[in-house]
Parts: structure tokens; sequence; C-alpha cells
């Protein structure tokens, strides 16, 4: 996309990002986004799930063991499925390789 997009806030103080400026910037459902304002300008920017501290296996396996246990039964069902997608997406690619 050259051209500026505009977009309304609507009354929540919601915006949508346009599918193609999303995929440009590798960000879809599910991910965390930091916004921050400087200027007068908002910046949005897509952020590993530990921005700070240690960002290890075992680091990240706990932090989402806690986060986990916060949810209702529906959103750990969800989650749990977008995992397993992702599992079997990752292991088609391993096979195409």
């Amino acid at each position: 996309m050259k051209k500026p997009v505009y977009k309304l806030l609507d009354e929540k103080g919601r915006v949508l990002i346009p599918k193609e400026l999303r995929q440009k910037a590798e960000m879809e459902y599910g991910d965390i986004l930091k916004l921050s304002v400087c200027g007068g300008k908002l910046s949005i920017v897509k952020v590993d799930i530990v921005e700070i501290g240690s960002q290890d296996p075992e680091a990240v396996e706990a932090y989402v063991n806690a986060a986990v246990k916060t949810m209702s039964h529906e959103k750990q069902v969800a989650l749990a499925a977008r995992i397993l997608k992702l599992a079997q997406e990752e292991g088609e690619e391993v096979v195409r390789k």
C-alpha cells in the first residue's frame, strides 16, 4: 500500500487495520501489539509475548501456563486449537523442505 489509508475511529476507540497492512507487518489474530504515543503520533508495534526479560523456552512456557489458568474454558480450548494448527503447519513446512 503506497497510498495512505484513512479509517474512522469507532465509538469504543477501535479502528480496523486493513488485511494488507496486517500481512505486511506480519500481524495476525492473537498477536500482542504495543501502542505508544510520541510527538502526537500513535505507534503500533507487534511484540513478542515476553518483551522484557527472559525469552528462553522455559520462561515462555511458564508465562503461558500461568496465563492459561486465568482463561475461561472456551478460551483455553480456542488457544489449544490454535496451537495445534500452528504445530501442524510447522510440521507440513518441515515435510516440504
